[in-house]
C-alpha cells in the first residue's frame, strides 16, 4: 500500500459537476483516479489539507469523501485516512482533460466528421474531400502492386521501413534544406502514429509539454493520453508569441515542444525565420526537444522555413505523413530523428505495432515515383487557393472574418461577430446536418470561444453560408 498521500490541485484541475463545491472536490478525485496519478491503494490527502488546498471547508470535503465513499470509489481507514479503493480504471481521456460542452469537444468533433454519412456537410474536419484526392493514380499502383511478389502482399516490412521510400523521403527534405539520410527516417503507420512513439520515447507522465495555443486539438488528447502536463503559449501570424515562450519556458522547463511550424493548424500561419531561430536558441537554452509537425508540407507554393532545416535535426524531430494529400486509407508517415536516436524508436514502433505496413508504403513510394503525385499537388494547390478566396469571401459577406489570409492549405480560422459564442453556432449547424469546428478546441486556455476553423475544400456547399446566416441572426437577436 501507498502511505504516501497525492497532491490534488484546487478548483481549476476540477469541473464542478452540477455546480456544487461538494460535487467539484469529487470531480478532482475522479479525474486523478481517471488518469491514473491516484491508483488504487494510494492515499488521499487529509479533509484538512483537501479543504485548505481547493478553499473549500472541511465540511465540504468530509461530503465529498462521504459520497466517493459510498460510490465504493474510495475507502476509509479508520485512523489512517481515505485511500483510493478497487482496481484501476480504465483509462479516461474525456475525464482527464477539462470539462467541455460536447459542441467544442475535441472528440466529438472528430467523431462526428468521422461517423457522418454523405448528405452531412463537414466544413469543420481536416481532410479533402474524397474527389480531391488522386484516385486514377492510387488505383494505377494498386494495379501495379497486385502484380508485385508476394513478398510485397504478404510479408512484414523491416524495421526501418520501405528503404526506397525513404530514400526518396530523404531527398524530398533536402529539397527543403532537412539534411537527412536515409538511416535516419523511420516509417509509421501515420503522422498521429509518429507523435504517439515520439512521446512514448521522449517523455514520461507527469512532464511538461509545450503546444501553441491555438493548436491541432488532438495534441492536447495525445498528451493527455501519454499523462503529460501541458502548457500553453499564444500563437501569433509569425509564429508563437516568443516573449511568451521565454516565460513560460523558464516558469515551466518544459521537455518537449510540439508544433506545425509551416500552414499551422488551425490558423493557417507560417513561422517567420526571426521567430524560428530565436526559438531555437530558447530550446538550447532550456535543453528542450522540438517535435516540428509538417504534414501539410506539400500544399505549400514556396517552402516556408523549418526549425529541423535550420537546427539540422539536432533538438528538432520532424513528423510528415500522406494522409491529408495522398490517401488517408493508405496509412503511411514518417519520422526524421538524430541518428542516436533511431534504434530506441525502431524498438518501439516493434513493441507497439511490431512493423509497419508494407503495402501501404509501397503504395505511397509507387504514386510518388510515376510523377502523378507531383501533377495531383501542382493542381490541389491551385484548386485550394481558389476555395482559400472564395471561402474567404462568403464569409466575410456574412460577418465572419478570417484571423489572417493564410498564404497555402485547407484551413481558415475565423472570428465570429458580436462576441457569438462558437459552440452554440455548432450545435445549430448539426441539428441542419453541417459539422463545424469550433475554436476553443484548439484553445487550452478556453480563449477562442469566439473562433471557428473553417477546411476550405468542404466549404463549397451554400447551405453552409445560409445555415450560418441564420444562426447568426438568431444569436444577434438573442435567441
Amino acid at each position: 500500500m501507498n502511505a504516501q498521500p497525492v497532491r490534488i490541485e484546487g478548483p481549476a484541475s476540477g469541473g464542478r459537476r452540477g455546480g456544487t463545491r461538494v460535487a467539484a472536490a469529487m470531480d478532482a478525485i475522479r479525474q486523478r483516479i481517471a488518469a491514473r496519478s491516484l491508483t488504487p491503494g494510494s492515499k488521499l490527502p487529509s479533509i484538512r489539507a483537501l479543504a485548505a488546498a481547493m478553499g473549500m471547508s472541511t465540511s465540504t470535503v468530509v461530503d465529498a469523501y462521504e459520497r466517493l465513499a459510498a460510490d465504493g470509489v474510495i475507502r476509509s481507514q479508520p485512523g489512517s485516512g481515505f485511500y483510493v479503493a478497487g482496481k484501476p480504471a480504465p483509462l479516461s481521456l474525456a475525464e482527464i482533460g477539462p470539462r467541455l460542452d460536447r459542441g467544442i469537444d475535441p472528440f466529438w468533433v472528430s467523431r462526428q466528421s468521422l461517423e457522418a454519412g454523405d448528405e452531412v456537410l463537414k466544413p469543420g474536419c481536416g481532410w479533402l474531400p474524397a474527389a480531391w484526392m488522386p484516385e486514377a493514380g492510387l488505383r494505377r499502383a494498386l494495379r501495379t502492386l497486385a502484380r508485385a511478389d508476394d513478398a510485397v502482399l504478404v510479408d512484414y516490412g523491416t524495421p526501418l521501413g520501405l528503404p526506397v521510400l525513404r530514400q526518396l523521403l530523404a531527398r524530398r527534405m533536402g529539397e527543403r534544406g532537412i539534411a537527412a539520410s536515409p538511416e535516419q527516417i523511420l516509417l509509421t503507420e501515420s503522422g498521429t502514429q509518429a507523435l504517439d512513439l515520439l512521446c512514448r520515447f521522449l517523455i514520461e507522465p507527469g512532464d511538461t509539454v509545450l503546444v501553441d495555443d491555438p493548436c491541432y486539438f488532438n495534441f492536447h488528447a495525445l498528451l493527455r493520453a501519454h499523462r503529460a502536463s501541458i502548457v500553453a503559449v499564444p500563437y501569433t501570424p509569425s509564429g508563437p508569441d516568443i516573449e511568451r515562450f521565454g516565460q513560460v519556458l523558464a516558469a515551466h522547463r518544459p521537455r518537449l515542444y510540439l508544433t506545425n511550424s509551416a500552414i499551422h493548424n488551425p490558423t493557417g500561419a507560417v513561422l517567420s525565420p526571426v521567430v524560428a531561430h530565436r526559438i531555437l536558441k530558447l530550446a538550447e537554452q532550456f535543453a528542450m526537444t522540438i517535435v516540428e509537425d509538417d504534414i501539410f508540407a506539400d500544399f505549400e507554393h514556396v517552402p516556408e522555413p523549418r526549425l529541423a532545416a535550420f537546427d539540422g535535426l539536432d533538438r528538432v524531430v520532424h513528423v510528415g505523413s500522406f494522409s491529408k494529400t495522398l490517401s488517408a486509407s493508405a496509412r503511411c508517415g514518417f519520422i526524421a530523428a538524430r541518428p542516436d536516436w533511431v534504434e530506441g524508436l525502431i524498438d518501439l514502433k516493434i513493441v507497439t505495432a511490431f512493423s509497419g505496413g508494407r503495402l501501404g508504403a509501397e503504395l505511397v513510394s509507387a504514386v510518388l515515383r510515376d510523377g502523378s503525385y507531383r501533377r495531383h499537388m501542382d493542381g490541389l494547390r491551385q484548386r485550394l487557393a481558389g476555395a482559400m478566396a472564395a471561402t474567404s469571401a462568403r464569409l466575410k459577406a456574412i460577418g465572419i472574418t478570417p484571423w489572417l489570409e493564410p498564404q497555402a492549405g485547407m484551413f481558415l480560422w475565423c472570428s465570429l461577430p458580436g462576441g457569438i459564442d462558437a459552440a452554440d453556432i455548432a450545435r445549430d449547424a448539426l441539428a441542419e446536418g453541417i459539422v463545424l469546428a469550433p475554436g476553443n478546441a484548439f484553445s487550452l486556455s478556453q480563449s477562442a470561444s469566439g473562433f471557428l476553423r473553417f477546411n476550405v475544400a468542404q466549404s463549397q456547399d451554400p447551405r453552409l453560408y445560409d445555415v450560418l446566416r441564420r444562426a447568426i441572426a438568431r444569436r444577434e437577436r438573442g435567441q
